[in-house]
């Protein structure tokens, strides 16, 4: 129990410093901006409370926030990611359910599951995070595509550090 609320601190640690001091400066033509913070919320178990989710997207989000001088913009994307993360899980689940415990990753969940998982996740957040950026809808067309284009990009962020950070199995890959 120790060791996992420790994995949890040092990995809330590093997604925050990544996030704040290397990829806040990474834009490409101003439209594509990752966010691999996100990321700290998707690894959660599939068990985890629904309220300590709310609780810890709001602290996550505040966080980068405070860090960002954004106002809140990231708070309230990563508490409406950490609010639909159990009705996502819920609608994917496989018809025996889920194992108690089991945690959101390429190697127990496989590719598929974690990718559509995983875009969905992304997707929503950015969604949010850049409609309430622009705070109009006449730029509609403009918001959705900087939120596939950045969603792209968090993705592939995201399934590099799950293939660096996942300890390897006997194959050596980290996968199943």
């Amino acid at each position: 129990m120790n060791r996992d609320i420790l994995t949890y601190v040092v990995r809330f640690a590093l997604l925050v410093l990544v996030q704040v001091f290397i990829l806040n400066n990474i834009q490409f033509s101003g439209l594509i901006n990752p966010y691999l913070y996100v990321y700290f919320l998707l690894v959660f178990p599939v068990d985890f409370s629904p309220n300590g989710g709310l609780f810890v997207g709001f602290v996550l989000g505040i966080t980068i926030d405070l860090f960002s001088q954004t106002l809140g913009m990231h708070t309230i994307a990563s508490v409406f990611l950490a609010y639909a993360r159990p009705y996502v899980l819920r609608y994917m689940a496989p018809r025996d359910g889920y194992e108690f415990s089991r945690t959101v990753s390429i190697r127990q969940m496989g590719w598929l599951w974690f990718l559509t998982f995983s875009g969905i996740m992304v997707l929503l957040h950015h969604f949010v995070l850049f409609f309430i950026e622009s705070f109009r809808m006449s730029g509609f067309w403009f918001t959705l595509g900087k939120s596939l284009g950045s969603s792209a990009l968090t993705l592939l962020l995201v399934v590099l550090v799950q293939l660096l950070f996942t300890r390897s199995n006997k194959t050596g890959f980290g996968y199943d």
